[in-house]
C-alpha cells in the first residue's frame, strides 16, 4: 500500500511522511478517527515507506513499490509487519484463538476489499456468527515473544493493532511496558474508531493521530476514477455519505443492484404486455437463478414501481427520483398500471414477495405472476 494509493488524505499524509523523514518517528502512535477514513491503509503505506528501501523524493514522496520491501508489503508478507486482532473461536479455530491463526484469512480479507474494511464484515468474513471479538492475553504474550526478537529484513519492526478498543481489559497489562519502553526500531501502530473506548493506561502511553473524514471531492473523484461513476451521482454519493468511504461503496452497491432491477423488471413488463408465453418461461427459469435474497429485492423494486406509477398519476413528478431511461419507462407503464389495477398489481408482488421469503420454488412461482400480470395488462388493453 502506497500513500498515492490512499483516497486524499493529503495534510496527514505529508505529517506522518515528514516524521520519517526528519527521522521523528514516535514508537507508539494511535491513529483515530470516524468509520471509513482509511485508517488502516495509512498504518500499512506509513509502514512500508518507513522500510522502503527506494523511497521517492520530490513533491510527492512515496514508497517505491518495487523494492523487495515493497513488494512483500504489498502481499502483507514481510516478516517485519505483524498484526493484532479482535478474533474468538470459530468452526475452524475452537480452542486459544489468536491474531497468528487467521493471518492467511486476514490478508485475503484486506487484498480482496481494497483494504475498504470494517469489523462486522471481519467478524463474518471469519465465521465468528454472534461472538464478540477481542484482543486476548495470548496476543498481548505474542507481542512481547514477537518483539523480542531482531527485525528479520527492515530497519523497524512494525506491531499494527486494529481496532485496540477490543484489548481485554485484563491482558491490557501485559503490554504496557513494552508499550512505553519497546526495543529500538520498533513501530506500535495501534487503530481505533473511538479513542474514549481504548483503555486508558494504553492511551497514555501513545502519539494521538487524528485521521479526518474523507473530503467530499477526494470521495467524487474517487467515485468517477475508480468506479466510473458520473460526476453528479458521485456528488450526490459522496454528500450522503459524510466522508464514510465505506457507506459511499455501499450506497453504490445498491445503485448497481437498482440498475439490474430496472433492467430486468422493465424487460419482464415488455414480455407480459406482448403476452410472449414462452419468453416469459425462460425469463422465469432465468430469475430462479439469481438467489432468494436477489429475487426479494426485486419484488420490493416491483413494489416500489406501483408507487411511482401513482405519483406519477397524480401529476408529482418532481417527488419521483428516477431520471433517464428510467424516468422515461415509468411514464409510459404508469399508462398501465393505474388507478384500475394498482391494488391488483400490488397484491401479485407482495404475495410473490411472501411466498419468495418462505422458500416457494421461484421458477413456478415467477412464471404464475407473470401470467397473471400479462392479463392485467391484456384488460387494460381491451378497453
Amino acid at each position: 500500500m502506497r500513500f498515492s494509493e490512499i483516497i486524499g488524505q493529503e495534510v496527514i499524509k505529508k505529517k506522518l511522511i515528514h516524521t520519517v523523514l526528519d527521522h521523528r518517528v514516535s514508537h507508539a502512535q494511535l491513529f483515530f478517527g470516524p468509520e471509513g477514513n482509511e485508517k488502516l491503509a495509512l498504518a500499512i503505506a506509513y509502514a512500508q515507506f518507513i522500510n522502503c528501501q527506494n523511497r521517492s523524493s520530490g513533491d510527492h514522496p512515496d514508497s517505491c513499490g518495487t523494492c523487495p520491501s515493497c513488494i512483500k508489503y504489498q502481499k502483507l508478507i514481510h516478516p517485519d509487519l505483524h498484526f493484532i486482532l479482535p478474533i474468538s473461536t470459530t468452526k475452524k479455530i475452537t480452542k486459544k484463538p489468536k491474531s497468528n491463526d487467521f493471518l492467511e484469512e486476514w490478508r485475503a480479507f484486506l487484498i480482496g476489499n481494497d483494504y475498504h474494511v470494517n469489523l462486522h464484515e471481519w467478524y463474518e468474513f471469519i465465521g465468528m456468527e454472534n461472538k464478540q471479538g477481542i484482543i486476548n492475553a495470548d496476543d498481548c504474550n505474542e507481542i512481547i515473544h514477537t518483539l523480542s526478537y531482531k527485525s528479520y529484513e527492515s530497519e523497524y519492526k512494525v506491531m499494527i493493532l486494529w481496532m485496540v478498543e477490543k484489548l481485554y481489559y485484563s491482558a491490557a497489562p501485559k503490554i504496557l511496558k513494552i508499550l512505553e519502553e519497546p526495543p529500538d526500531k520498533t513501530l506500535f501502530i495501534l487503530i481505533t474508531e473511538d479513542p474514549d473506548q481504548v483503555i486508558s493506561t494504553v492511551r497514555s502511553r501513545t502519539l494521538l493521530v487524528k485521521i479526518p473524514k474523507i473530503g467530499v471531492n477526494d470521495l467524487t473523484a474517487y467515485l468517477i476514477g475508480k468506479h466510473a461513476v458520473g460526476e453528479r451521482e458521485a456528488g450526490i454519493i459522496a454528500r450522503q455519505s459524510y466522508g464514510n468511504l465505506k457507506q459511499a461503496l455501499n450506497r453504490l452497491q445498491h445503485i448497481e443492484e437498482d440498475q439490474f432491477n430496472f433492467t430486468t423488471f422493465r424487460n419482464w413488463m415488455l414480455l407480459c404486455f406482448d403476452n410472449k408465453i414462452i419468453d416469459l418461461v425462460g425469463f422465469s427459469g432465468e430469475i430462479s437463478r439469481i438467489g432468494r435474497e436477489n429475487q426479494k429485492d426485486f419484488l420490493l423494486y416491483a413494489l416500489k414501481v406501483i408507487g411511482v406509477c401513482s405519483t406519477l398519476d397524480f401529476g408529482d413528478e418532481e417527488q419521483v427520483t428516477a431520471e433517464g431511461e428510467e424516468l422515461k419507462f415509468l411514464k409510459k407503464i404508469s399508462s398501465y398500471i393505474n388507478p384500475s389495477n394498482y391494488a391488483r398489481f400490488y397484491e401479485l408482488f407482495n404475495t410473490a414477495l411472501y411466498h419468495v421469503e418462505r422458500n416457494a420454488h421461484p421458477q413456478t412461482l415467477f412464471l404464475d405472476v407473470s401470467l397473471k400480470a400479462a392479463r392485467l395488462f391484456q384488460e387494460v388493453r381491451k378497453k
